[in-house]
């Protein structure tokens, strides 16, 4: 779709284009399209996705009313978490209502919540707190505000390139406090994705910050992955996994 400048007219492009995806895949000579927008012969595309069906679809989310659209046409929700789980809960369950009465644009309804959090784990609290301190928290949401012009800017946010001021301690304890971060020791991290398990989220995706070392990264992956996962992540089978194992069924 080359030429395109009037940014106004995504969504509409959006729209005229998901549902050819599974097309694409799942046809062996893709039958072609002509809308408003684009327009493709009838043509081979290859390669085919391995195994039945075709991969999930997923719908990156960063304004709540995404939740619900997302929902009704069936594709997972990759929701990146820039508010407190109990403000969260709403929009998750604007999306599970939403999705019991899907028309999936693809072979299978992929009702999946993902959550992205910034997530660190240490033998303790106070070193888990030291190290979100060193992590560059306010680079990444100075960025944040800059390239998601979707997201609310609260007032006091710098133009870019200024940045938010460094982080301290209590602003660390305060964004743990609010939940607006995973962070602590590791029953603390498991009691805080408990949280969002409670609020309806299928999955969590962590982000460990840019400023923290190899060693406390590998660190926090290590902790998480022996205290953390085993608890919360039960099943061997992907809930993914199945919904397209059983597309066509």
């Amino acid at each position: 779709m080359p030429g395109i400048t009037d940014m106004n007219h995504t969504k509409e492009i959006w729209e005229e284009t998901i549902a050819e995806f599974p097309k694409m895949w799942l046809q062996d000579e893709y039958v072609g399209f002509q809308g408003k927008h684009w327009s493709l012969p009838p043509r081979k595309i290859l390669p085919k996705p391995y195994g039945k069906s075709h991969p999930a679809m997923w719908y990156a989310a960063g304004s709540p009313s995404s939740y619900a659209m997302a929902g009704k046409m069936g594709l997972g929700v990759l929701g990146f978490s820039v508010q407190k789980v109990s403000d969260m809960e709403w929009v998750v369950e604007s999306y599970k209502n939403a999705i019991k009465e899907a028309k999936a644009v693809g072979d299978f309804v992929n009702d999946n919540v993902m959550v992205t959090s910034t997530a660190i784990c240490a033998e303790t609290h106070e070193k888990a707190v030291e190290i979100a301190v060193g992590g560059g928290l306010n680079y990444l949401q100075s960025l944040l505000f800059r390239y998601h012009d979707t997201f609310p800017r609260p007032e006091g946010i710098p133009e870019w390139p200024e940045l938010l001021p460094e982080y301290s301690a209590e602003i660390i304890e305060l964004l743990i406090q609010e939940e607006l971060m995973i962070c602590g020791d590791p029953s603390e991290v498991l009691a805080q994705c408990k949280r969002w398990e409670q609020a309806g989220a299928d999955q969590l995706s962590f982000g460990l910050p840019i400023g923290i070392s190899y060693e406390d990264t590998m660190n926090s992956i290590k902790l998480i992955g022996e205290h953390v996962i085993p608890e919360i992540d039960t099943d061997p089978v992907h809930r993914t996994t199945r919904f397209r194992q059983a597309a066509g069924n």
